[in-house]
């Protein structure tokens, strides 16, 4: 068991099975022996179906930064259905011009704007997109980075190191059955990190590249160094290589304009998601305008209209989905933004996020443990490890199995984050929580290494 007092989370787990394949709707969702079901949220809290509390530090892989029910998002929302009369028009509306217009102000390479219901579904788009403007069909992507559960980008996410080929020249990695070789042939792999290496890649694949598309921050906690960025930006340019930026876990969370403000560089493509929707499902993808163009309606061009003229569909970059621009999703992502762009609310929460991250590295110094918090802005990652992370292969160096164990005696203790996952932070997150924190993990130490 999770806890002595798991029972109904272990009961409905094991029902949810006999309806739902694995008992979770996302892998990501499991947890050994079984997920704890929650049943409610507060702020920074969550309660489960047996009536424990937890601070909550998932809050939802990041993407409710002003933690669970905040007033103002919900108002927002309440208010978009009173007034509007409907949940979605179906057809344009205003909404979808406002968060345009408020991406562009805020993201320094984005100049139009489309949106999605995903991260994923951006990262598929902005892939697409770079393709139909280079006529190249390969994709280079760098090994530990995930954009997405489809074929195209499922590679070399999390791989074992026994397949991995040589650092300076990674081996694309299939991470589920049913990958079609196709794309393991047609995935450049890269080092991340390595700008030598990377750059002897790219050159020596030049002509076949559409697009590179990278984290800036691997994981959400692993970020790139500013001479890397640079390099990248500047052999993507020489080579003609779109450069596809996945902020969809670090928008809003390293700074309003997302990691390209903090790095000064201009991707010709963005994805993003999680905190832009505000608790609900979205993802936008904006962009240099000769790039967007490519994605303009032409209605002399649809494929999803008998009997119109499809002679040069080809010409058109397609994208299309009911649900895209959902007024209601909008509404919480504008009221979203609006809380973080009041004065001192991102500074405040960045502070906390050093607060936590310094008291937390002086717990585990205090027993012993070689422990080092690595992230940026309001997210971060704990690392049992002194050697420094600067991509994915570093990670051989951490104790996964000690971190695990720590991570289980702090469920137990009340605090939330998947075992082995980031923690994200949030506006809502307090002085006497992160007190709490850092207890709890002082106490979860202790019993580990007095087992």
């Amino acid at each position: 068991m999770i806890s002595e007092n798991s029972g109904n989370s272990a009961a409905l787990f094991e029902k949810a099975g006999e309806v739902i394949p694995g008992g979770v709707t996302a892998h990501i969702k499991h947890i050994a022996p079984h997920p704890l079901f929650m049943e409610k949220a507060k702020g920074s809290r969550l309660y489960d179906v047996d009536g424990n509390e937890y601070i909550d530090y998932l809050l939802s892989y990041g993407a409710l930064i002003h933690g669970h029910g905040h007033e103002h998002v919900y108002q927002a929302v309440m208010n978009q259905m009173q007034s509007d009369g409907t949940t979605i028009f179906g057809t344009p509306h205003k909404l979808e011009i406002t968060m345009a217009e408020k991406l562009i102000d805020l993201y320094p390479g984005i100049d139009m704007v489309r949106y999605t219901n995903s991260g994923l579904e951006a990262t598929l788009l902005a892939i697409r997109t770079a393709m139909a403007c280079t006529g190249k069909t390969k994709l280079a992507k760098f090994e530990g980075h995930y954009h997405g559960g489809y074929d195209q980008v499922l590679l070399s996410v999390n791989p074992d190191l026994g397949q991995v080929g040589e650092e300076k020249a990674p081996k694309a990695v299939p991470e589920s059955s049913g990958i079609p070789e196709y794309y393991v042939e047609n995935t450049i792999m890269l080092p991340f990190n390595d700008l030598e290496n990377t750059e002897r890649i790219l050159l020596a694949h030049a002509d076949e590249i559409s697009g590179l598309i990278l984290e800036p921050v691997q994981g959400g906690f692993i970020p790139a160094t500013q001479e890397f960025m640079d390099g990248i930006r500047k052999i993507t340019d020489e080579l003609g290589i779109v450069l596809i930026f996945d902020e969809v876990k670090t928008g809003f969370r390293l700074g309003l304009g997302g990691a390209q403000e903090v790095y000064g560089i201009e991707p010709d493509l963005t994805a993003l998601g999680k905190v832009l929707g505000g608790g609900f499902p979205i993802g936008a993808v904006g962009g240099k305008r000769e790039f967007m163009m490519t994605t303009a309606v032409n209605a002399s061009r649809d494929i999803l209209t008998a009997g119109a003229d499809n002679t040069n569909k080809k010409q058109t970059v397609f994208h299309s989905g009911t649900y895209n621009g959902h007024p209601t999703v909008l509404a919480a992502g504008l009221a979203t933004i609006e809380l973080l762009e009041q004065q001192g609310t991102l500074d405040d929460l960045f502070k906390k996020t050093q607060v936590l991250r310094h008291q937390l590295e002086a717990v585990y110094q205090k027993h012993g443990l070689a422990m080092q918090t690595v992230g940026a802005g309001s997210i971060f990652n704990i690392i049992l490890t002194d050697t420094p992370i600067f991509n994915y292969r570093d990670m051989e160096n951490h104790d996964a199995n000690l971190r695990k164990e720590i991570d289980y005696e702090l469920l137990r203790l009340g605090i939330y984050t998947k075992p082995m996952n980031r923690y994200s932070m949030s506006t809502v997150h307090t002085d006497e929580d992160i007190q709490r924190t850092v207890d709890a993990h002082d106490e979860a130490i202790r019993r580990v290494l007095t087992d």
